[in-house]
């Protein structure tokens, strides 16, 4: 990992820096799965977050639940869920380009005044290729792409995922940047490149 890599990491498309962190405990729902299922994705929130160093609650004071996922079948099923159109403005024209695009995931970030991560909610529609992952695969990518606010192409070629024998894990190099991020030290907000060398030696004290 060098700091080129991880200022890329959150370089958006249009070429700006932006770093944003949650600002409050997450408070994570999970919609449409079976117990089972949910069981892998509460899972997945508590381990990616202890390791992050970061704090879980069951409730958000403000919002009820500020991580809500959505597990459905057809994009056309967003526009029955009560309520959503008030999170979703032009939920209607959404669910057509997504359609449109053959998208099977979408997430929407919510921000605080100081521009912390306040919310996010997470669309997931299972096409066959999200069908064909097991649900601990899923979940733990899903978990990790809401920890941070990512740039849009940050797994656009390479999952946030690896192999370690038969095992699925964080790569190294993004749990060690998930790690950095929420040291208390840092601020929840960053639009200074220069954030991303405050990262990279936190990755390097740490070992990764």
């Amino acid at each position: 990992m060098t700091p080129q890599a991880v200022e890329a990491l959150f370089t958006r498309d249009d070429g700006g820096f932006l770093f944003a962190r949650w600002g409050r405990p997450i408070a994570p729902v999970v919609f449409g799965v079976t117990d089972e299922t949910l069981a892998v994705v509460k899972g997945a929130f508590e381990a990616v977050v202890a390791l992050a160093g970061h704090r879980m609650a069951g409730t958000d004071p403000e919002l009820g639940s500020n991580c809500q996922m959505f597990f459905f079948r057809d994009w056309e099923e967003l526009l029955e869920v009560p309520d959503l159109g008030r999170l979703l403005p032009d939920l209607p024209a959404l669910v057509a380009r997504l359609r449109e695009a053959g998208a099977n995931q979408y997430r929407v970030f919510r921000f605080d005044e100081a521009g912390a991560i306040r919310a996010v909610f997470v669309f997931l529609r299972m096409d066959r290729a999200m069908a064909d992952q097991p649900a601990e695969t899923l979940a733990l990518a899903q978990v990790a792409q809401v920890m941070l606010l990512w740039a849009e192409g940050a797994f656009r070629d390479r999952s946030p995922l690896a192999l370690a024998g038969e095992q699925v894990i964080l790569r190294p190099d993004i749990a060690g940047v998930i790690r950095a991020a929420y040291d208390p030290v840092l601020p929840d907000v960053a639009r200074d490149p220069g954030h991303a060398l405050r990262l990279f030696a936190r990755l390097r004290m740490g070992g990764s």
